[in-house]
């Protein structure tokens, strides 16, 4: 297992390198440990899976810190990914962004995003607003200064996009960026030249969070991209798959009959470490 420094150490030279990655989506342990035994390096929790796993409910911000570093640990005890997790607004105002990055870098996370949307979102708000840049810019000082390994990454992250244009946004990355933040995360991009504008104000690595799907690769590099989401299909395929299989159990169906649906018992004890526990038991309990 690598070290969380080591981790981080790796999650800075993603950004900094010339390759384009998109994270994993996991939940938990276990797809945390499935996503790296596939391959992965680099995985998110986002908040709106967060949200959904921990509590079955929609991304209103009513998950706690307490409960997102909590699944943050489970996550990094069981897998040796390069963990991005997306923040949020940082839980409160400065001062709880601060709170925020102690909890996640304890927590063992690589790289966190605060945001600037106006959360969670008060009586008669509109859904798109911001806070103020003079707000965000305090939210991501604080949040540089809260980190005590300078390697943990701390990424600012706009959707001003849709409120601001191009030029709002260039303005507010330029402030993040002198900050002292690692990257910018861009989502609601339309194009390939908001997100190269963006990093040309900024002069930092991207982070996309979204953009269509007809932008190549190169596209992304040349524009400064070094990660891009590809959305949290994960857990959504496990909603439709444990769906089914309840339905099929409930309605009378033979349990044989899910063989192909599901994992088999070794994959399971591979996912599981079982053999790792068995050399424990005989080495610790006979």
């Amino acid at each position: 297992m690598l070290s969380p420094t080591e981790q981080r150490q790796r999650m800075r030279a993603i950004l900094n390198g010339n390759q384009l990655l998109s994270p994993a989506s996991v939940y938990d342990g276990l797809s945390a440990r499935i996503a790296q035994d596939v391959g992965y390096t680099l995985g998110i929790l986002a908040g709106s899976v967060s949200s959904n796993s921990t509590l079955a409910s929609p991304d209103l911000i009513v998950l706690t810190l307490t409960e997102f570093a909590d699944q943050i640990r489970r996550i990094m005890r069981a897998s040796d990914i390069s963990l991005l997790v997306d923040a949020d607004h940082g839980y409160g105002n400065a001062l709880n962004v601060m709170r925020t990055v102690i909890e996640c870098e304890h927590a063992g996370v690589s790289a966190m995003s605060i945001e600037d949307p106006a959360l969670p979102l008060r009586f008669g708000q509109t859904k798109d607003e911001l806070i103020s840049t003079e707000e965000m810019v305090g939210k991501l000082k604080a949040a540089v200064a809260a980190r005590k390994d300078p390697t943990t990454v701390i990424a600012g992250r706009t959707a001003a996009l849709k409120v601001e244009g191009v030029e709002g946004t260039c303005a507010r990355a330029k402030a993040y960026a002198a900050c002292g933040v690692d990257c910018i995360f861009v989502v609601g991009a339309e194009n390939i030249a908001q997100i190269k504008a963006v990093h040309e104000a900024a002069k930092l690595p991207i982070i996309v969070g979204s953009a269509p799907a007809s932008i190549t690769r190169e596209q992304f590099l040349d524009a400064g991209a070094r990660v891009v989401l590809q959305g949290h299909q994960p857990l959504a395929g496990a909603v439709k798959v444990l769906r089914e299989i309840y339905s099929h159990l409930y309605n009378g169906g033979a349990p044989a009959e899910l063989k192909s649906k599901i994992a088999s018992s070794e994959e399971m004890d591979k996912m599981t470490h079982n053999a790792q526990h068995k050399e424990w038991i005989k080495a610790f309990m006979k």
